[in-house]
């Protein structure tokens, strides 16, 4: 019995540690051929389709996607391959 609650106690000391380090964090891609009104809306929706993105803001003016996400689910190289799935390739933009 020790040593299950001695395992339980270990497994969910591991699972808060990865939850802590476990951030929000935003990033701008520059997106390419976004060319018409109807462009943004995929966008989004292929980025919203990553598991872990809680927001994006597509601008078809300044060709950009904004996205906020949870670095412990999904990462800027998923984002990338997102979009570029969906015909609009795209790189974070510096």
């Amino acid at each position: 019995m020790q040593k299950f609650l001695a395992a339980a106690l270990l497994a969910g000391a591991a699972a808060a540690s990865t939850a802590a380090l476990a951030a929000e964090k935003t990033v701008t891609l520059a997106v390419e051929n976004m060319t018409c009104a109807l462009c943004p809306g995929t966008v989004k929706a292929s980025l919203e389709a990553v598991p872990g993105v809680s927001k994006v803001v597509v601008s078809l003016q300044n060709k950009t996607a904004s996205v906020t996400y949870d670095d412990s689910k999904a990462g800027v190289n998923a984002l990338v391959k997102a979009t570029t799935n969906a015909g609009y390739p795209s790189a974070p933009k510096s």
